[in-house]
């Protein structure tokens, strides 16, 4: 409930304690760093293949400011065509340096994209100098709405946890938080009521079988 909701640890305690479930939020925290990768790692192990052979057509590339203990930090996000949370990576600066470990990080994991749509940040240009594909870019004032959005689940979440203290632990939940996300986001506005609520039972099948194991 903590990873795929908005809630606070405190809530998640309430939460199962109408459950019958008498635990401490602070056993709830422990839960979730001892678990929360673990989910996390074999979401992306099943999907990550997958991901593979459609995800590289298309990406969109945005950054979005986040304060950590009052210093400004930038979370690079990388989605694809169908707004799939492809890579999240934490910086201090946003500079060509950390443009380019952020799309070196991505490109690793599932390949080179045939298109990348960007903001009109300087840093995207000059890091994909350097990578050589800097005639796949692509900027328009709303071609990149898909980045846009994609922003939004997150920062629901960054404000029901009061943001965050550390960069570690920032790139640590982001890293957990997309790929459970990527796992229930079912796109429902795209498809007809009966299709969703049967991606969503066999999202949900398949989540139990997990956190059985």
């Amino acid at each position: 409930m903590y990873v795929r909701f908005p809630l606070s640890l405190r809530n998640v305690e309430d939460l199962l304690h109408e459950r019958g479930i008498d635990v401490s939020h602070e056993t709830i925290r422990f839960w979730w760093n001892r678990f929360g990768p673990l989910f996390a790692s074999e979401i992306r192990k099943r999907r990550v293949y997958q991901m593979r052979s459609h995800s590289n057509w298309r990406w969109h590339l945005d950054e979005v400011f986040v304060k950590i203990n009052g210093e400004q930090h930038y979370l690079w996000r990388a989605v694809d065509h169908e707004g799939e949370v492809l890579e999240s990576y934490v910086t201090k600066r946003r500079d060509r340096a950390a443009a380019y470990k952020f799309l070196r990080k991505a490109m690793k994991r599932y390949g080179h994209p045939e298109v990348v749509v960007t903001d009109k940040l300087r840093s995207y240009g000059a890091a994909m100098k350097v990578i050589g594909n800097a005639s796949r870019q692509e900027t328009g004032r709303w071609k990149n709405n898909r980045a846009e959005n994609s922003h939004l689940p997150f920062r629901r979440r960054e404000r029901a946890m009061h943001r965050f203290r550390r960069m570690r632990s920032l790139q640590k939940f982001v890293s957990i938080h997309a790929s459970v996300f990527n796992h229930f986001n079912q796109e429902r506005s795209l498809s007809k009521r009966d299709h969703f609520k049967l991606n969503r039972a066999a999202a949900l099948a398949e989540w139990r079988i997990l956190c059985a194991t």
